[in-house]
């Protein structure tokens, strides 16, 4: 994945222009009353085959990224779709992890969306 990116950290404005680049970031069209949004034909193949590998070995090894691939399925998306959104997310936390040169910390990555009342808020 990362020979596919590059080694020039300027090569990419932002982490919007990755997930383009890797298709990952689907194409929304609109004209007058309809909308469509369809999946990204032009793209660097190799990086969408192996982001598409990455984030179905996540969504069946890695908890947190099982609960948002089940979230999404949950809120109606279907198989392709769900890893796509998920393969969007995990490139964007990867993009931040190069551009800041931090560790990647699963806790950071897919915190919880709410916090139940009985849970105490870590600080």
């Amino acid at each position: 994945m990362l020979a596919e990116i590059g080694d020039d950290r300027s090569r990419f404005a932002d982490a919007r222009a990755l997930k383009a680049y890797a298709g990952s970031a689907p194409v929304t069209r609109a004209s007058g009353r309809s909308i469509s949004v369809t999946y990204r034909r032009i793209k660097n193949d190799r990086l969408a085959a192996v982001g598409w590998l990455w984030a179905f070995i996540a969504a069946t090894h890695c908890e947190p990224a099982k609960v948002h691939y089940r979230r999404r399925r949950d809120h109606g998306d279907r198989h392709s779709t769900a890893l796509r959104h998920l393969f969007n997310r995990m490139l964007g936390q990867l993009y931040h992890c190069l551009q800041t040169g931090q560790n990647y910390d699963e806790t950071k990555a897919f915190h919880p969306l709410s916090v139940s009342p009985t849970e105490p808020v870590a600080a």
